[in-house]
C-alpha cells in the first residue's frame, strides 16, 4: 500500500485526509484497471461511474450547480487525481478532463452558462473538453490561427484544434480562437462549443501510447452564440492561464499517483524476487535506488501540495504550479523507469502494471505545458519579480 503519511502534512485539512482515504477505498472496490479495447466506451463509463459516486462534484465550482464548494478546492482535486492515478490512469484522465474541460466555465461563465453546463458535468451526464492547442500553436499560444468573427448575436468560428483530449466523445468543448482585439495572445477569446453545432466536426482520431480519446477538431463557419463567450472579448489568454493554474498543479498530483504505484510495485518485486540466494532488496544497489525513488516522490509532493495550498489561499501560483509540474512529472518518469528496470524482462510485458505506468507517465511531461515550457515560465516569473521593486 502506498505511503500515506503525506496526508498528515499541514498543507491538508482533516476533510482532505478523509476524502483521500474514502476515494482510495472506493477505487479499490470499483475501478477496474483493465478497461478493454474500446477506450471511448471505457471513458464514458468511468465518467458516469465517477459522477454517480459523487467524485465529479470536486471537479467543478458552485454549490448551486452541485459542486462540493463554491470555489474549486485545488487540494481536493490534487488528492483525487493522485489517488485515481495510483489505481488507474484512465480513471484519472476521466476525472481530470471533467475539471479542465469545464474549469473556464466555473471561473468565467455566466450564471446561465454554469446552470446549463456545470450541473451536467458534475453529475457525469455530459463530458467536457478543453481545446487550446493547434497544429502550429501548442506552447506558443500567440501563434493561434483558429479565428472567430462576430456576426450579430453569434461568432462564426473557422479553423482547427489538435491533441484535444476527449475529442470525439465530449458533449461540450471550451474552444479558444483569435478574435483580433489586439495582436498576439491579447486578441484571443474563449467559447463554449456544443458538440452538435453545425460546422463542427471531428476531423481525425489520434492514437497514442497510453490510449485515451484524442482528436483533431475542425470548425467550418460554425456559429456560436455570443452568450457562449467566456469572459471579455480578447481576454481568452487570461481564461486559459487561470484554468491551467488550477489543473497544471493537478497534473503534478497525477504524476505522484503514478510514481507511488511504481514504488509500491518496485518494493513488492524487490522483496520477493530471488537472486543469487538473496532477494533483490538485499543488494545495496537496489536499496540506493529505492531510497532515491522515495526521496524524489516526497520532494515532488511537497512542491505539489504547497502550490495547491497557496492557490486555495487565493495566491497567484503560476511559478509554483510550474515548479510542481516540472518536478513531479520528471521525477515520476525516473521512478517508473527504475521500477521497470527492477522487473527486468517482465517490466516490458504488455499490460503489466509497470509497463502500463511507463506508457502513461510519458505524456504528462508534455501536456499542459512541456517541461521546457515550465522552465521558461519559472525563469520568466523570477525575472519579473526582480523587475518589480518591493513596496
Amino acid at each position: 500500500m502506498a505511503d500515506q503519511n503525506y496526508l498528515n502534512w499541514p498543507f491538508l485539512e482533516p476533510r482532505h485526509r478523509e476524502l483521500a482515504l474514502s476515494l482510495d477505498a472506493w477505487s479499490a472496490q470499483n475501478i477496474d484497471q483493465q478497461h478493454g479495447h474500446d477506450v471511448d466506451a471505457a471513458c464514458r463509463a468511468l465518467v458516469r461511474q465517477l459522477g454517480n459516486a459523487g467524485w465529479l462534484k470536486y471537479a467543478i465550482g458552485g454549490t448551486a450547480h452541485g459542486a462540493s464548494s463554491d470555489a474549486i478546492d485545488t487540494r481536493a482535486v490534487c488528492l483525487i487525481r493522485e489517488t485515481l492515478a495510483r489505481h488507474s490512469g484512465l480513471a484519472d484522465f476521466a476525472f481530470a478532463m471533467q475539471g479542465l474541460g469545464s474549469g473556464a466555465i466555473t471561473l468565467f461563465g455566466s450564471e446561465a452558462n454554469k446552470e446549463k453546463y456545470l450541473t451536467r458535468v458534475g453529475r457525469g451526464d455530459a463530458i467536457s473538453a478543453f481545446a487550446l492547442s493547434e497544429p502550429d500553436a501548442g506552447s506558443d499560444v500567440a501563434a493561434m490561427q483558429c479565428a472567430a468573427v462576430q456576426d450579430g448575436d453569434h461568432y462564426v468560428l473557422n479553423g482547427e484544434k489538435t491533441w484535444i483530449s476527449n475529442g470525439g466523445i465530449a458533449d461540450l468543448y471550451v474552444v479558444f480562437a483569435r478574435t483580433g482585439e489586439a495582436p498576439g495572445a491579447r486578441g484571443i477569446s474563449a467559447f463554449i462549443v456544443d458538440a452538435d453545432l453545425p460546422g463542427f466536426e471531428i476531423a481525425e482520431r489520434i492514437d497514442v501510447i497510453a490510449p485515451h480519446p484524442l482528436a483533431r477538431l475542425k470548425f467550418t463557419n460554425c456559429r456560436v452564440p455570443v452568450e457562449n463567450r467566456l469572459g471579455e472579448a480578447g481576454k481568452g489568454f487570461k481564461v486559459a492561464m487561470a484554468t491551467l493554474d488550477i489543473f497544471r498543479t493537478s497534473v503534478a498530483a497525477a504524476a505522484l499517483g503514478f510514481a507511488r504505484r511504481a514504488l509500491d510495485e518496485a518494493l513488492a518485486r524487490a522483496t520477493t524476487r530471488k537472486m543469487f540466494g538473496k532477494t533483490l532488496a538485499d543488494f545495496q544497489l537496489t536499496q540506493a535506488k529505492l531510497a532515491q525513488m522515495a526521496t524524489g516522490i516526497d520532494a515532488a509532493a511537497l512542491l505539489t501540495y504547497r502550490a495547491a495550498w497557496q492557490r486555495d489561499q487565493g495566491q497567484r501560483v503560476t511559478k509554483e504550479a510550474a515548479m510542481a509540474k516540472l518536478t513531479a512529472t520528471e521525477t515520476a518518469q525516473q521512478v517508473v523507469d527504475a521500477a521497470v528496470q527492477m522487473f527486468g524482462g517482465l517490466g516490458v510485458v504488455s499490460e503489466q502494471p509497470v509497463e502500463r505506468l511507463y506508457r502513461e507517465i510519458r505524456s504528462l511531461r508534455i501536456y499542459e505545458g512541456a517541461t521546457e515550457v515550465q522552465q521558461l515560465i519559472i525563469a520568466r516569473e523570477m525575472l519579473s519579480e526582480m523587475a518589480v521593486p518591493n513596496a
